[in-house]
């Protein structure tokens, strides 16, 4: 099925209809700023009969929301990004143009507790993102259907670490039982996904945004996939840092805390992908 308006270029909306519009009688506005009308130049048609050509004076972001209304014919068209598209652009943005870990430096404690060895990081990635994405749906459906309808909004963060600390606590329990080495490895660090900046801000930045829930469990899932790289590169680069020739007053958290900044360095290269 074809949509009947999209965004060709910063410059063009291809509009489908069988009656032919008039720019005189068309009013484009961006649906956050529905009072600014953008100026439409011109009206040509397009490939076929039933499609036309919509030149904009101003440039069009191509992931934005728009709406345009035929004030002669009383109709109107929504122009908005696939909700596919939203979702791979959060979960890229998550964890790779804002990686938590890299950009915002959330979530340190973990990230170098856990990335001395890499089978233990790629374990708490795993075990990371699982948690980070149940939390990301539970804290989505207590604030959209409990907190926002009784007026509780200022018991997110308590309601959203009591979520958080139950489900760490029942991944503790299972993994003790099911992989009780793993288990000793990770120590503390599992207690302390509790704690853990990125698996709070995320229900929080959705809170905020006030957020669909395909996008809120993409933020969920991306945010996991990207501490999960960071652990991983980061074990990687410990492991043969271990038997490097390094300095001995280097060697330990001075060399991590240096990886992590050449980490920091090498994600600013992400920051000019358009997602």
């Amino acid at each position: 099925m074809v949509d009947p308006i999209h965004i060709l270029d910063a410059h063009h909306i291809v509009l489908t209809t069988v009656t032919p519009p008039h720019v005189e009688d068309l009013r484009l506005t961006a649906t956050r700023d529905p009072d600014i009308p953008l100026v439409l130049t011109s009206v040509e048609p397009g490939e076929s009969a039933t499609t036309w050509r919509l030149t904009t004076e101003a440039t069009l972001d191509t992931r934005g929301s728009y709406q345009l209304v035929d004030l002669a014919q009383h109709r109107q068209w929504e122009l908005a990004p696939s909700l596919l598209s939203t979702v791979l652009s959060v979960i890229l943005a998550a964890a790779l143009v804002q990686n938590f870990v890299f950009t915002r430096y959330l979530g340190l404690c973990v990230f170098f507790g856990v990335s001395r060895k890499r089978e233990t990081a790629l374990g708490m990635g795993v075990t990371f993102t699982l948690v980070g994405l149940c939390s990301g749906l539970l804290a989505w459906l207590v604030d959209r259907f409990a907190l926002r309808t009784f007026h509780l909004g200022f018991l997110q963060i308590i309601i959203f670490i009591g979520i958080v600390a139950c489900l760490v606590q029942l991944v503790d329990t299972i993994m003790k039982k099911v992989h009780r080495g793993l288990h000793k490895k990770f120590g503390i660090y599992v207690v302390l996904i509790t704690t853990n900046c990125i698996i709070l801000a995320v229900p929080l930045l959705n809170a905020m945004a006030n957020s669909g829930l395909w996008p809120s469990l993409a933020l969920a899932l991306g945010s996991g996939l990207g501490f999960a790289l960071a652990l991983f590169l980061m074990s990687c680069a410990r492991e043969r840092a271990d038997l490097a020739p390094v300095p001995a007053i280097f060697r330990g958290m001075p060399i991590a805390f240096i990886l992590a900044g050449l980490f920091a360095l090498a994600f600013l290269g992400f920051s000019g992908l358009q997602v």
